[in-house]
Protein backbone atom coordinates (compact mmCIF):
# COMPACT_ATOMS: atom_id res chain seq x y z
CA UNK A 1 0.00 0.00 0.00
CA UNK A 2 1.10 3.61 -0.52
CA UNK A 3 -0.07 6.70 1.40
CA UNK A 4 -1.78 9.49 -1.19
CA UNK A 5 -0.90 12.50 0.57
CA UNK A 6 -1.99 15.46 -1.74
CA UNK A 7 -3.03 18.89 -0.75
CA UNK A 8 -6.04 17.72 1.35
CA UNK A 9 -5.53 17.07 4.93
CA UNK A 10 -6.78 13.74 5.23
CA UNK A 11 -4.65 11.15 3.83
CA UNK A 12 -6.29 7.67 2.08
CA UNK A 13 -4.73 4.65 0.98
CA UNK A 14 -4.13 3.35 -2.68
CA UNK A 15 -3.03 -0.20 -3.92
CA UNK A 16 0.13 0.11 -5.37
CA UNK A 17 0.52 -0.36 -9.05
CA UNK A 18 -3.11 1.25 -9.85
CA UNK A 19 -4.46 4.15 -10.97
CA UNK A 20 -8.30 4.16 -9.78
CA UNK A 21 -7.84 6.28 -6.61
CA UNK A 22 -9.10 9.43 -7.57
CA UNK A 23 -6.36 12.02 -5.47
CA UNK A 24 -9.66 14.43 -5.30
CA UNK A 25 -11.58 11.49 -2.99
CA UNK A 26 -12.49 12.44 0.35
CA UNK A 27 -14.41 10.23 3.25
CA UNK A 28 -18.16 10.08 2.47
CA UNK A 29 -20.30 11.43 5.29
CA UNK A 30 -24.04 10.52 5.59
CA UNK A 31 -24.06 14.17 4.59
CA UNK A 32 -22.76 12.99 1.22
CA UNK A 33 -24.43 9.96 1.09
CA UNK A 34 -27.77 12.00 1.56
CA UNK A 35 -27.06 14.48 -1.21
CA UNK A 36 -26.52 11.66 -3.57
CA UNK A 37 -29.50 9.91 -2.82
CA UNK A 38 -31.64 12.83 -4.45
CA UNK A 39 -30.29 11.65 -7.64
CA UNK A 40 -30.85 8.09 -9.34
CA UNK A 41 -27.99 5.71 -8.96
CA UNK A 42 -26.53 6.57 -12.75
CA UNK A 43 -26.06 10.54 -11.69
CA UNK A 44 -23.73 9.28 -8.88
CA UNK A 45 -19.97 8.48 -8.57
CA UNK A 46 -19.52 9.07 -12.52
CA UNK A 47 -15.77 8.25 -13.85
CA UNK A 48 -13.89 10.17 -15.64
CA UNK A 49 -10.05 9.69 -17.20
CA UNK A 50 -7.70 12.85 -17.86
CA UNK A 51 -5.35 12.08 -20.15
CA UNK A 52 -2.47 11.13 -18.26
CA UNK A 53 -4.80 8.11 -16.95
CA UNK A 54 -5.84 9.59 -14.05
CA UNK A 55 -9.18 8.67 -12.69
CA UNK A 56 -12.09 11.26 -11.20
CA UNK A 57 -15.70 10.69 -10.54
CA UNK A 58 -17.75 13.33 -10.01
CA UNK A 59 -20.07 12.82 -7.03
CA UNK A 60 -22.93 13.81 -9.27
CA UNK A 61 -23.36 14.09 -12.92
CA UNK A 62 -27.08 14.86 -13.94
CA UNK A 63 -28.44 13.91 -17.26
CA UNK A 64 -28.47 17.73 -18.44
CA UNK A 65 -24.79 17.72 -18.25
CA UNK A 66 -23.92 19.51 -14.94
CA UNK A 67 -21.43 18.06 -12.77
CA UNK A 68 -21.98 18.78 -8.77
CA UNK A 69 -19.20 18.32 -6.41
CA UNK A 70 -20.72 18.00 -2.43
CA UNK A 71 -17.67 19.12 -0.19
CA UNK A 72 -17.55 18.22 3.43
CA UNK A 73 -14.07 18.96 4.19
CA UNK A 74 -11.61 21.64 4.08
CA UNK A 75 -9.74 22.47 0.43
CA UNK A 76 -7.25 24.18 -1.21
CA UNK A 77 -7.22 27.54 -4.01
CA UNK A 78 -5.22 24.59 -6.02
CA UNK A 79 -7.51 21.77 -5.66
CA UNK A 80 -10.38 23.91 -6.47
CA UNK A 81 -8.94 25.62 -9.34
CA UNK A 82 -7.91 22.36 -10.77
CA UNK A 83 -11.52 20.79 -10.12
CA UNK A 84 -13.15 23.70 -11.68
CA UNK A 85 -10.72 23.51 -14.96
CA UNK A 86 -11.51 19.87 -15.46
CA UNK A 87 -15.40 19.41 -14.85
CA UNK A 88 -16.13 23.55 -15.97
CA UNK A 89 -19.76 22.91 -15.96
CA UNK A 90 -19.56 22.73 -12.17
CA UNK A 91 -21.84 23.53 -9.19
CA UNK A 92 -20.38 23.00 -5.70
CA UNK A 93 -22.30 22.27 -2.38
CA UNK A 94 -20.90 22.94 0.52
CA UNK A 95 -21.66 21.99 4.10
CA UNK A 96 -22.36 24.98 6.06
CA UNK A 97 -23.24 23.24 9.36
CA UNK A 98 -19.72 23.50 10.76
CA UNK A 99 -19.26 27.40 10.28
CA UNK A 100 -23.34 28.09 10.79
CA UNK A 101 -22.29 29.89 14.10
CA UNK A 102 -19.73 32.25 11.98
CA UNK A 103 -22.40 32.95 9.07
CA UNK A 104 -25.03 35.82 10.01
CA UNK A 105 -28.08 36.32 7.64
CA UNK A 106 -29.09 40.19 7.49
CA UNK A 107 -31.57 41.81 5.41
CA UNK A 108 -33.38 41.51 1.97
CA UNK A 109 -31.90 42.99 -1.14
CA UNK A 110 -34.23 43.71 -3.93
CA UNK A 111 -33.76 42.28 -7.35
CA UNK A 112 -30.35 43.69 -8.35
CA UNK A 113 -32.20 43.99 -12.19
CA UNK A 114 -34.83 45.74 -10.57
CA UNK A 115 -35.05 49.71 -11.06
CA UNK A 116 -35.46 50.55 -7.55
CA UNK A 117 -31.91 48.55 -7.27
CA UNK A 118 -30.21 50.87 -9.42
CA UNK A 119 -30.37 54.00 -7.40
CA UNK A 120 -29.46 52.18 -4.06
CA UNK A 121 -26.35 51.83 -2.39
CA UNK A 122 -26.00 49.76 0.48
CA UNK A 123 -23.53 50.00 3.04
CA UNK A 124 -21.92 46.20 3.61
CA UNK A 125 -23.43 44.78 6.64
CA UNK A 126 -21.18 43.47 9.38
CA UNK A 127 -21.20 41.37 12.88
CA UNK A 128 -22.00 44.19 15.41
CA UNK A 129 -22.45 46.92 12.81
CA UNK A 130 -26.04 47.00 13.97
CA UNK A 131 -27.56 50.02 11.43
CA UNK A 132 -25.87 48.28 8.41
CA UNK A 133 -27.27 44.82 9.70
CA UNK A 134 -30.54 45.83 10.00
CA UNK A 135 -30.42 47.82 6.31
CA UNK A 136 -28.80 51.44 5.71
CA UNK A 137 -28.22 52.70 1.99
CA UNK A 138 -28.42 56.08 0.08
CA UNK A 139 -29.26 56.37 -3.15
CA UNK A 140 -27.76 57.93 -6.17
CA UNK A 141 -30.21 60.08 -7.48
CA UNK A 142 -29.71 62.67 -4.24
CA UNK A 143 -26.66 62.24 -4.52
CA UNK A 144 -25.11 62.67 -8.40
CA UNK A 145 -21.48 64.14 -7.80
CA UNK A 146 -21.16 61.24 -5.15
CA UNK A 147 -22.47 58.13 -7.55
CA UNK A 148 -20.70 59.43 -10.68
CA UNK A 149 -17.14 59.01 -8.52
CA UNK A 150 -16.78 63.23 -8.14
CA UNK A 151 -17.78 63.89 -4.50
CA UNK A 152 -16.39 62.40 -1.18
CA UNK A 153 -18.04 59.98 0.69
CA UNK A 154 -18.26 62.44 3.61
CA UNK A 155 -20.78 64.66 1.33
CA UNK A 156 -23.51 61.99 0.64
CA UNK A 157 -26.80 64.18 1.92
CA UNK A 158 -28.13 61.80 3.54
CA UNK A 159 -28.35 57.77 4.44
CA UNK A 160 -31.68 55.90 4.57
CA UNK A 161 -33.33 53.09 6.87
CA UNK A 162 -34.07 49.59 5.16
CA UNK A 163 -37.28 50.26 7.44
CA UNK A 164 -38.58 53.36 5.11
CA UNK A 165 -38.88 51.51 1.96
CA UNK A 166 -39.46 47.89 3.56
CA UNK A 167 -42.90 46.92 1.66
CA UNK A 168 -40.65 48.22 -1.98
CA UNK A 169 -38.02 46.24 -0.75
CA UNK A 170 -40.01 43.23 -0.41
CA UNK A 171 -42.49 43.21 -3.48
CA UNK A 172 -38.97 43.36 -5.64
CA UNK A 173 -37.34 40.79 -3.66
CA UNK A 174 -36.56 37.30 -5.61
CA UNK A 175 -34.03 35.86 -3.00
CA UNK A 176 -31.12 38.13 -2.14
CA UNK A 177 -30.05 39.10 1.24
CA UNK A 178 -26.63 40.56 2.70
CA UNK A 179 -24.89 38.32 5.30
CA UNK A 180 -21.61 38.24 7.16
CA UNK A 181 -18.56 35.23 7.54
CA UNK A 182 -16.68 36.02 10.18
CA UNK A 183 -13.55 34.25 9.31
CA UNK A 184 -14.52 32.88 5.66
CA UNK A 185 -13.11 30.02 3.96
CA UNK A 186 -12.01 32.58 1.23
CA UNK A 187 -11.12 29.28 -1.50
CA UNK A 188 -15.58 29.77 -1.78
CA UNK A 189 -15.78 33.76 -2.46
CA UNK A 190 -13.11 33.27 -5.35
CA UNK A 191 -14.56 30.14 -7.04
CA UNK A 192 -15.45 30.63 -10.60
CA UNK A 193 -18.47 28.25 -10.61
CA UNK A 194 -21.63 28.56 -8.72
CA UNK A 195 -21.06 27.99 -4.65
CA UNK A 196 -24.52 26.83 -2.64
CA UNK A 197 -23.66 26.55 0.95
CA UNK A 198 -26.03 23.86 2.94
CA UNK A 199 -27.06 24.60 6.54
CA UNK A 200 -29.01 21.24 6.81
CA UNK A 201 -32.86 22.51 6.46
CA UNK A 202 -34.85 23.27 3.21
CA UNK A 203 -32.96 25.61 1.64
CA UNK A 204 -29.35 26.58 -0.21
CA UNK A 205 -27.74 29.86 -0.14
CA UNK A 206 -25.39 30.86 -3.33
CA UNK A 207 -22.22 33.23 -2.73
CA UNK A 208 -22.71 35.76 -5.12
CA UNK A 209 -22.09 39.82 -5.51
CA UNK A 210 -25.02 41.94 -5.71
CA UNK A 211 -25.13 43.04 -8.97
CA UNK A 212 -22.64 45.35 -10.66
CA UNK A 213 -21.39 46.29 -7.50
CA UNK A 214 -18.82 44.88 -4.80
CA UNK A 215 -21.57 44.24 -2.63
CA UNK A 216 -21.08 40.34 -0.97
CA UNK A 217 -24.92 38.75 -0.95
CA UNK A 218 -26.21 35.75 -1.07
CA UNK A 219 -29.57 33.83 -2.98
CA UNK A 220 -31.74 31.86 -1.09
CA UNK A 221 -32.53 29.06 -3.00
CA UNK A 222 -35.07 26.01 -2.38
CA UNK A 223 -33.28 22.79 -2.48
CA UNK A 224 -36.50 21.50 -4.24
CA UNK A 225 -36.15 24.17 -6.58
CA UNK A 226 -32.34 23.68 -6.96
CA UNK A 227 -33.19 19.63 -7.47
CA UNK A 228 -35.46 20.02 -10.12
CA UNK A 229 -32.92 22.82 -11.87
CA UNK A 230 -30.36 20.87 -12.19
CA UNK A 231 -31.89 17.76 -14.05
CA UNK A 232 -32.86 20.53 -16.55
CA UNK A 233 -30.75 23.28 -17.50
CA UNK A 234 -27.66 22.83 -19.30
CA UNK A 235 -25.29 25.55 -17.28
CA UNK A 236 -24.70 25.20 -13.84
CA UNK A 237 -25.12 29.35 -14.12
CA UNK A 238 -28.62 28.71 -15.12
CA UNK A 239 -29.99 26.81 -12.25
CA UNK A 240 -32.50 28.52 -9.83
CA UNK A 241 -32.30 31.84 -12.28
CA UNK A 242 -35.99 31.56 -13.37
CA UNK A 243 -37.48 33.39 -10.49
CA UNK A 244 -40.94 35.11 -10.34
CA UNK A 245 -41.78 37.53 -7.59
CA UNK A 246 -42.70 36.05 -4.66
CA UNK A 247 -44.01 36.51 -0.93
CA UNK A 248 -41.33 37.40 2.63
CA UNK A 249 -40.99 38.47 5.50
CA UNK A 250 -38.69 41.44 6.66
CA UNK A 251 -35.62 38.98 6.74
CA UNK A 252 -36.28 36.46 3.97
CA UNK A 253 -38.41 33.24 4.82
CA UNK A 254 -40.07 33.54 2.12
CA UNK A 255 -42.76 31.03 -0.31
CA UNK A 256 -41.29 29.34 -3.48
CA UNK A 257 -43.40 30.47 -5.99
CA UNK A 258 -41.46 30.05 -8.86
CA UNK A 259 -42.09 25.72 -8.47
Amino acid sequence: MLAKCGPRVLHHWAHEGRRDCDPWWENETEWHREWKSHFPVSCREVSHTTPNGEIHRADIKTPSGIYIEVQHSDMTDAERISREKFYQNLIWIVDGRSFSGNFDLYHMLPDPNSKMAADLVWVPARRGMHGANEGLFWRRSENPDVAQGTGSMVRINSSNSFSSIRDDVMANYTGHQQYDWVRPRNTWLNADCPVYVDFGDDWLFRLEQYGQSPLRCVFRVAKRKFLRDVMVETRSVDVATRFYPIGATAFGSQTDRAE
